[in-house]
């Protein structure tokens, strides 16, 4: 009998799920409502495959799911997310998700990617497909080659989630230097945040996924706006 965990802090969205997949025979539920239950549920049981919320309340979805795989590299996991597909999609499967499905597209799609995955295979959609089709026609791309060295210094740590706060006390800096440092990155290489950093690092093999360390904040982590 496979067994399904359902990870997400809104009650009725786990509810929701649950009823859908009701229609699939034999299958267990459980739920947890937070990435700290999940993860104590992973670690010590055995699970066909984790449904997971790109967001949660004392973590997020890549965080989560970068414990999961150093853990447990074989669980099969399904995220869950009101984003629309672009680079967050692409993220989640290089960070070793078996599939990514908006939301808004769970009564259509939900028991057909879970089908698929437990059976071994990876699910997306037609609109996750076409970016990742997009993303392997693009031409190679060398644009951390045009920072200085300093800037590099800065663009390596902010790729792994490091905080301008704790940046600028590593290099003996103020937090404004390392803002306008951070700015003048993200204006060289024709970006918006650190997302589209981490993106490009883990793209141009310049990061692991298991070297991310990503604040606890919804996936944008836009928290950090007031240091810039």
């Amino acid at each position: 009998m496979p067994k399904v965990l359902i990870v997400d802090d809104h009650a009725i969205v786990r509810a929701g799920v649950i009823e859908m997949l009701q229609h699939l025979p034999d299958i267990e539920f459980e739920e947890a409502g937070s990435a700290a239950d999940a993860l104590d549920l992973i670690l010590n049981q055995y699970w066909d495959l984790v449904i997971l919320d790109i967001n949660l309340p004392d973590t997020n979805g890549v965080e989560l799911l970068k414990s999961v795989k150093s853990v447990k590299p074989d669980t099969k996991v399904l995220i869950l997310s009101m984003q629309k597909t672009d680079r967050y999609a692409l993220l989640m499967m290089r960070s070793g998700a078996h599939g990514y499905l908006e939301k808004e597209s769970l009564s259509n799609e939900l028991i057909t990617a879970v089908n698929t995955i437990i059976s071994g295979k990876k699910y997306v959609n037609t609109d996750v497909a076409m970016v990742l089709i997009e993303d392997v026609d693009k031409q190679p791309t060398v644009l951390h080659l045009s920072l200085s060295k300093r800037e590099r210094q800065i663009f390596d740590k902010l790729c792994r989630g490091v905080r301008a706060v704790d940046i600028a006390v590593e290099l003996g800096l103020s937090v404004k230097t390392i803002s306008t440092y951070k700015r003048r990155v993200l204006d060289k290489m024709n970006m918006k945040s650190e997302l589209d950093l981490i993106y490009y690092a883990i793209k141009e093999n310049l990061l692991a996924a298991d070297e991310l360390t990503i604040p606890h904040s919804p996936i944008g982590m836009e928290h950090e706006r007031s240091l810039s």
